[in-house]
């Protein structure tokens, strides 16, 4: 285990063994190893041995870089997996395998800091359960889908008020096309003038990136706990039934559209191409899977979403589209400093696909609206 731990700390997780020793674990660690395929936090496998078995826990060390608040991130998880648990247990539901359960530290806190400056946290282990990075057949979709309708239903009467903005206006479109304009006006690394079909595209649908956030700001649309990264690999699929058991990685949980957790899944699910596909022919909005997803998430719901909201469902998804376009465009005019890139005009050709799926929507605008009339009949509040 000491060997373990120093050749992990010869990486960027120095003081990985202070860390381990604050917390409280059963049993002496055996084993650490890195863990999962998440690119912001570094994420490890512990092990445990005591007397009767192995126990093992997920250790990370959270991005400071990324979240400036670590405080009041860690204050938002605590929170909401505690009252997930009591609503687990009130409907007779598992919570140790349904929601994740932090570790405290030593000293009674939900995280540690260790002596450089690194924080760090710790969840026990959820076993006989998968998280899967890409949708291989309706079924999973239709199961993510569920989840995140049934973590929109369970934490509905969560005081909305108390949960820290962990990442400013993340989903906040206007604000995003007015870094977009600045962008395009500054042209820092002359990059507009090859880009004015994207450009138009954006400013031709102007009018309509503030939709949800005015009924949001209006009162007209209530703020939910939202996700805000609703993709497959953050719900554990149960490796003997196939069905989706918990939501993970909770760090990006703020006051905010639960339209835009939907959006955000159709966005990245119900793509019938990758997101940097450069051949837009290929490039569609898939209906049986809005369709598939649409049922499971207002399932998911049963009837905690207002009226409104149902409605709403389909703009949902376009705004999530033309934003993640809108954030591909921007950061390629201010010269790919937040996206990673792999190639030349890699975001450039993300922003196109973005823009190609949203024109696709807009083509199929009636049937979605039909789709999500459908069920949302059978689920509004």
């Amino acid at each position: 285990m000491e060997k373990m731990l120093e050749k992990l700390a010869e990486g960027k997780c120095s003081r990985i063994e202070e860390a381990v020793q604050a917390f409280l674990v059963d049993g002496e660690p055996v084993s650490c190893q890195r863990f999962g395929s998440g690119h912001i936090n570094d994420t490890f496998l512990l092990v445990c041995q005591d007397d009767e078995r192995k126990n093992k826990y997920i250790l990370q060390r959270m991005n400071n870089e990324v979240f400036k608040d670590i405080k009041g991130l860690m204050k938002n998880v605590s929170g909401v997996t505690e009252y997930l648990r009591g609503r687990i247990q009130e409907e007779n539901g598992d919570p140790d395998r349904e929601t994740l359960t932090l570790i405290q530290t030593k000293g009674g806190a939900y995280y540690f800091t260790d002596s450089t400056g690194n924080n760090w946290r710790m969840y026990r282990f959820i076993t006989g359960a998968t998280t899967y990075d890409v949708v291989k057949k309706p079924e999973d979709f239709y199961q993510s889908a569920k989840a995140f309708g049934h973590f929109q239903r369970l934490l509905a009467g969560y005081p909305v008020q108390e949960l820290t903005e962990t990442i400013p206006d993340f989903h906040n479109t206007p604000v995003r096309l007015r870094t977009f304009q600045k962008a395009v006006e500054e042209d820092i690394c002359h990059r507009a003038a090859e880009c004015q079909k994207e450009i138009q595209f954006v400013l031709e649908r102007a009018d309509e990136v503030g939709a949800v956030m005015n009924l949001l700001q209006s009162g007209q649309m209530p703020y939910r706990v939202t996700h805000n990264d609703t993709k497959l690999n953050n719900i554990m699929i149960d490796d003997i039934t196939g069905e989706a058991l918990c939501v993970i990685d909770l760090d990006t949980i703020m006051p905010g559209a639960s339209v835009f957790d939907y959006g955000d899944s159709i966005r990245f699910g119900a793509n019938t191409a990758e997101e940097d596909e450069r051949d837009l022919s290929k490039v569609s909005l898939s209906l049986p899977l809005f369709e598939i997803y649409t049922k499971g998430f207002l399932e998911g719901c049963e009837g905690s979403l207002t009226e409104t909201e149902i409605a709403m469902l389909p703009m949902g998804a376009k705004l999530m589209t033309l934003e993640c376009g809108i954030r591909f465009l921007t950061d390629y005019l201010q010269g790919d400093t937040y996206f990673k890139i792999h190639r030349e005009r890699q975001n450039l050709d993300r922003c196109r696909t973005q823009f190609a799926l949203v024109a696709d929507m807009e083509a199929k605008w009636g049937k979605m609206q039909a789709i999500v009339r459908q069920y949302g009949s059978q689920n509004v509040r």
